[in-house]
């Protein structure tokens, strides 16, 4: 069903342009069709906000419901923005406030980057409690994503995630462990999903708060969890909103931080993701670097256009068939 364009957010003409049914807020109008409205909460820095943005709410425009679509996206307090971001916020985002005083059917949480070692240490560490406190006794339900599991987690169960030995960042293959739960119902019983991330919550810590693993990698990750009540809150550790080439996006990130000289070591592949000619031409470029370094030349420009058409996703369709589920429970689980 189509995603409705009530404000003049970028991310709707964007969608549009791309394929997505979105309709204008005139032509909404004028159908008589039920409504949802989905807050999504975006935490994420500048340089990935809006790309987010595009993420979350072509997951939730595939969603096959006889429904309207309303997203409102907001951010909150103690998350460092540059003017022109904050400007972009102000100008296009809601605020929680006003969130808050319409009410919501659904809620997504993004992840966010910290600077803390411990995430109640975070300036939005206390905004985000006053979302979360506010959607457990208003919201149908909620869904987290990545830092924003970690994060609930604490704030609600009082676990501490876990750092792992090395970064988890590639793409993985998953396995469901819960095929009878609704979320899961008709969706691939094998998939991949994107990950990258530092840090870990185990099924042993989940489990021992009453959670129920839905979808766990054969690396021994947990990816999809739900709480003790089984529905309204829904925990990803991976990353099903990711684009074809976000991770490549990243790996370039870290190659450009290794020439700045903000880490010592050239950025390894990201697990799993790289086909066997992209890595080649990967590697080849890291030849080229170590080369011009050692004799004092100019670097020579990232090849983006040869590399990204070697890129797959894997993961797309399954992310998109476990959003219409967990859409389809809030769907049948609010007043129209």
């Amino acid at each position: 069903m189509p995603l409705v364009a009530h404000k003049p957010l970028p991310a709707f003409d964007q969608l549009s342009q791309q394929g997505q049914d979105v309709l204008s807020l005139d032509h909404a109008l004028k159908q008589d069709i039920r409504e949802l409205h989905i807050g999504l909460l975006n935490m994420m820095p500048d340089a990935a906000l809006r790309v987010t943005d595009l993420q979350f709410m072509r997951l939730v425009g595939s969603c096959n419901r006889i429904a309207q679509l309303f997203v409102h996206p907001f951010s909150i307090a103690g998350l460092p923005r540059s003017p022109e971001t904050q400007q972009y916020i102000d100008r296009y985002y809601t605020t929680f406030e006003r969130t808050r005083e319409h009410g919501l059917d659904a809620l997504i949480i993004t992840g966010a980057n910290i600077s803390n070692p411990k995430l109640e240490y975070e300036p939005f560490w206390k905004p985000l409690r006053e979302v979360v406190s506010w959607a457990t006794e208003n919201v149908t339900a909620v869904l987290c994503s990545c830092l924003a599991t970690h994060a609930l987690v604490k704030h609600l169960y009082n676990i501490d995630r876990q750092r792992l030995p090395q970064k988890r960042w590639g793409v993985y293959r998953h396995r469901v462990m819960s095929a009878d739960h609704p979320f899961l119902q008709n969706i691939n019983t094998r998939f991949d999903v994107p990950h990258s991330r530092y840090n870990t919550i185990t099924r042993a810590q989940l489990e021992s708060a009453g959670f129920t693993i839905l979808v766990e990698s054969e690396e021994g990750d947990v990816h999809m969890a739900v709480g003790p009540d089984q529905y309204q809150m829904t925990f990803f550790q991976g990353h099903p909103e990711y684009d074809r080439n976000s991770l490549f996006k990243e790996y370039k990130r870290e190659v450009q931080r290794f020439l700045n000289g903000e880490r010592s070591d050239y950025p390894p592949h990201p697990e799993n993701y790289f086909s066997i000619e992209a890595a080649q031409l990967v590697d080849e470029y890291q030849h080229s670097v170590f080369q011009a370094q050692q004799k004092g030349l100019a670097v020579p420009p990232f090849p983006d256009k040869t590399i990204e058409p070697l890129l797959d996703n894997t993961w797309g369709d399954t992310g998109k068939a476990i959003f219409n589920n967990w859409l389809g429970h809030v769907y049948r689980n609010t007043l129209a």
